[in-house]
């Protein structure tokens, strides 16, 4: 009767704090869907033709499109060809932002993808496989009469996508082809008020270059960038939450050195993910809003990296600390099988985001989609990482059907062992259980947000109340992952509490072969792990 009261008072307990972590939850999906903006703003700019007159003694390099020493203006290609302007003559000249705006570094990053406008006419139509030379240049300040300081130049070539949905004929003409956004600069901070970028089209008939691409009338850039408002709550949550990641580490940490016994190898990891964890939550964030960081992107992707290929070696070493046999795998090197896939697969992609982003350190109009041989290298790395993540969910996958069909045949001879054994393999059993009832269920929320910020148009509106689902998701699955590791380290920390002297080997009686199954896994004569207690009290015969 003792123990069953025991018992439901731990089921309870267990409830608490499960009520708890669902509460925190639901405040993480709200911040986002209530408070936070959309997560990211697209402003569309047409670029506007300027003659180049530097040719003419002109003093400034850059040519303003507007404000304050603008340059030049062509209305169309016919007025340049009215007054024998060439094509090498004209610049396509884009401001950012737009007039009696400012940037700011609550932005984060700037993202442009470019569109051509590109007409039919019978005397210069577009080939096939057509590539366009850019000859790009991109400068900032920080007042409206400060002079432009150069950030970046570079000579860009992107492969034309376009179809023509009429017959091309002399009636046609005129009519524009239906060609792909190209993808033109990305930038990971945006640290000044005023962004001008020049684009040129150099023509050299002798070279090929720009030879073939048909009639560019415009040429007109999408510049992505995040909400300043969304920067500011994500900042926020990143603040909160290292906190809370780091006290629980350090808790976490503490019963384990309290232990008589070196830690296992599932304590290490657990350990490890959430040293992940906190790598990411860090709110390094803070300072690019004073410091031109560049690298915060590429910093971001690594950062997740390692948080990912943790969290993958953790659910495979979790599996096989439960297999529930007379196997030793307190190593590492007893996972190399399942761990190879996942070390593989994280290296290459590191490889193609150095190839992408860091090469964008340097020059942000640089991209690996643009030629032949980069296009080919990234697939290849992308292919080599979807195999090994394939690989790796097959192991994961017969490593779960095997942990199964054990605790399906140890159910049934429970009741014939000792109480140690038997209370071991419940622990097991349970442990195992609950963490696949959780995994499982943060797995299905990430996709089924992910899959509504998708086809959703990012905001749900009742009556006066505007929800941003694409906010919601990003905070909430940000929010939702934060728990999860947190609730591995609560429920999973071993008890440094002693349990009687009735749990000693010689009292229960357990034999060596019982002492060496107990020692493992991470339930051990030491003390059973928080999960445990809750959920198995052992009471006191």
């Amino acid at each position: 009767m003792a123990g069953a009261i025991i018992e439901n008072m731990s089921t309870k307990k267990l409830c608490i704090v499960g009520g708890i972590l669902l509460v925190f939850q639901v405040i993480a999906f709200l911040v986002g869907g209530l408070i936070a903006p959309s997560p990211t703003t697209a402003v569309p700019y047409m670029s506007v033709k300027c003659i180049d007159v530097r040719k003419n003694h002109h003093k400034a390099k850059w040519l303003m499109p507007w404000g304050h020493n603008q340059c030049e203006k062509l209305k169309d290609f016919e007025e340049a060809v009215s007054r024998q302007i060439e094509a090498n003559d004209i610049v396509f000249a884009v401001h950012v932002p737009l007039p009696s705006k400012e940037m700011s570094p609550w932005f984060q990053f700037m993202l442009f993808i470019m569109q051509l406008d590109i007409a039919f006419k019978m005397d210069n139509d577009l080939k096939d496989n057509a590539e366009v030379t850019l000859d790009v240049s991109l400068a900032y300040r920080d007042d409206v009469v400060e002079e432009w300081h150069e950030i970046a130049h570079a000579i860009e070539i992107r492969k034309l996508k376009c179809t023509f949905g009429s017959p091309k004929t002399l009636e046609s003409e005129g009519r524009h082809y239906d060609c792909d956004f190209l993808p033109f600069m990305e930038m990971g901070s945006v640290a000044h008020k005023y962004y001008l970028i020049n684009i040129r089209l150099p023509v050299n008939e002798r070279k090929g270059i720009n030879v073939g691409i048909g009639e560019i009338k415009d040429i007109r850039l999408v510049g992505i960038h995040q909400n300043g408002g969304f920067t500011k709550v994500w900042f926020a949550m990143k603040t909160f939450l290292t906190p809370s990641i780091l006290i629980i580490m350090v808790w976490y940490w503490r019963r384990i050195t309290l232990m008589t016994r070196a830690p296992v190898l599932l304590e290490k990891v657990i350990f490890a993910l959430g040293i992940s964890m906190t790598f990411i939550n860090i709110p390094v964030e803070w300072f690019s809003i004073g410091f031109d960081w560049t690298w915060m992107l590429l910093f971001g992707d690594i950062r997740q990296g390692i948080f990912y290929a943790m969290l993958l070696s953790f659910w495979i070493i979790f599996c096989g600390e439960h297999m529930m046999d007379q196997n030793e795998r307190n190593r590492l090197s007893g996972y190399w099988k399942q761990v190879g896939p996942i070390a593989v697969g994280s290296f290459c992609l590191f490889i193609f985001d150095m190839c992408e982003r860091g090469v964008q350190l340097k020059n942000p109009f640089y991209s690996i989609w643009t030629t032949e041989v980069g296009t080919e290298l990234a697939m290849a790395f992308i292919i080599v990482a979807g195999i090994c993540l394939c690989l790796y969910f097959l192991f994961l996958c017969f490593m779960v059907f095997q942990v199964f069909r054990n605790i399906s045949g140890k159910q049934s001879s429970l009741p014939a062992m000792s109480k140690a054994r038997r209370l071991h393999y419940e622990g097991l059993i349970f442990r195992f259980k609950f963490l696949m009832l959780i995994t499982l269920a943060c797995a299905a929320m990430t996709v089924i947000f992910f899959i509504v910020s998708q086809v959703t148009e990012g905001h749900w509106k009742w009556g006066d109340l505007t929800i941003q689902v694409n906010s919601a998701f990003f905070t909430g699955i940000y929010g939702m992952w934060n728990l999860y590791v947190f609730a591995l380290m609560f429920l999973y920390a071993p008890s440094h509490k002693n349990y009687g002297e009735d749990q000693s080997n010689g009292d229960l009686g357990v034999s060596s072969g019982e002492e060496l199954q107990l020692t493992t896994t991470i339930t051990h004569v030491d003390g059973p792990t928080e999960v445990y207690k809750l959920a198995r009290k052992e009471a006191q015969e």
